[in-house]
């Protein structure tokens, strides 16, 4: 094709995309079997994540365009259709992606810095020493994941459970320590991703609190048996602690992130509502708290890189969620929230938390 054809055909695109705007006959997206192609392109980038888990940047970023083309050529948005459209939802929408983004990376640099205070380190001398042992390590890594992501309180308790069991770890056991890790932060607005979005859009933290009694069941029921299973094959022996010293100092810009999150999200929230949706202003909480105790410790900036790559993963499926049609979801209902909390098993739960709200 010469050059004055491929200008010729990328201006006609972009006329035809400048021009879906005035496209006033589309008002319901167009569907195959009923199910808003929306949906089927949102489904099969969660599927390329889920079976091509070694590309899952590309897939997801790739997913945000076809979607982003698809919804501006052919099914409006729900501030309107074609470019003006996404502009439009990108601008509702930023707040949220750039609150998220603060809290993802300032809360790795959080995780890290709890490792370094030899916290983790000194936890062992709170375990018994049969199986009960096993028992309190599942629960502190609970407790952990309450105010940790669940992936950072999964390896810290994975690093006691091999010092304290001798490199003997049963695989029932460590899919112990992932349930409790998932576990601990399904009640609490900052230990979890999925949780901080609903906190971050709205929901009272006195409502995500309720989901600690199904956690803490769930937790008896599979952590009893886990930790006999785990003392039959390999009996607990806590390392001696001695010579391990607490640096408070990380403990305190632990507690001081934490604590601004909170605060900040609270009275922004319930004091000044009107403005929550002009500015991120919780993440730029957690990174003006991070700033300021650098002098205290410097927070480990080799972490960002990975954490970037991985919030950049995330938003762009927030994003591409936050396009579907949701009105032509089922109506809530317990067989729909039953049926949704077996989809997390195979797709990722961030984007469907993003679904449903």
């Amino acid at each position: 094709m010469s050059r004055a054809r491929r200008v010729a055909c990328l201006l006609s695109c972009c006329a035809l995309l400048l021009s879906a705007p005035a496209m006033g006959a589309i008002v319901e997206p167009p569907a195959v079997a009923g199910i808003p192609i929306d949906f089927i392109l949102f489904a099969l980038t969660l599927a390329g994540i889920a079976f091509f888990h070694h590309f899952t940047l590309p897939i997801a970023l790739v997913g945000l365009a076809v979607i982003s083309l698809f919804k501006i050529m052919f099914s409006p948005f729900a501030e309107g259709a074609g470019i003006s459209g996404w502009i439009d939802h990108f601008g509702h929408e930023w707040v949220l992606l750039a609150n998220l983004l603060g809290l993802l990376l300032g809360f790795a640099l959080l995780s890290k810095h709890f490792e370094a205070s030899r916290v983790p380190d000194w936890l062992p001398k709170f375990l018994p020493d049969d199986w009960k042992g096993a028992l309190v390590l599942l629960v502190m890594i609970f407790v952990l994941s309450s105010f940790l992501d669940n992936i950072a309180a999964a390896l810290i308790g994975g690093t006691i459970a091999r010092a304290v069991f001798r490199g003997k770890v049963h695989i029932g056991y460590l899919v112990a320590i992932v349930a409790a890790s998932n576990g601990g932060g399904s009640g609490s607005v900052v230990g979890d991703t999925t949780t901080t979005m609903m906190w971050i859009d709205g929901v009272n933290p006195l409502q995500v609190l309720e989901a600690y009694i199904a956690a803490g069941s769930a937790m008896l029921v599979f952590g009893v048996p886990a930790a006999i299973q785990q003392q039959r094959y390999s009996p607990i022996i806590r390392e001696s602690v001695a010579g391990i010293v607490i640096d408070w100092a990380r403990v305190f810009i632990v507690a001081l992130i934490l604590v601004t999150a909170i605060v900040v999200n609270v009275v922004i929230n319930v004091r000044f509502n009107e403005i929550s949706d002009t500015c991120p202003f919780i993440g730029a909480a957690v990174w003006v708290a991070l700033l300021v105790c650098v002098p205290l410790r410097r927070p480990a900036w080799g972490e960002l890189p990975a954490a970037i790559r991985g919030s950049i993963f995330l938003l762009s499926l927030v994003l591409a969620a936050s396009m579907m049609p949701v009105h032509k979801l089922p109506d809530a209902a317990w067989r729909v929230a039953l049926g949704l909390g077996f989809v997390p098993a195979g797709f990722d739960n961030i984007p469907l938390t993003a679904l449903a709200l």
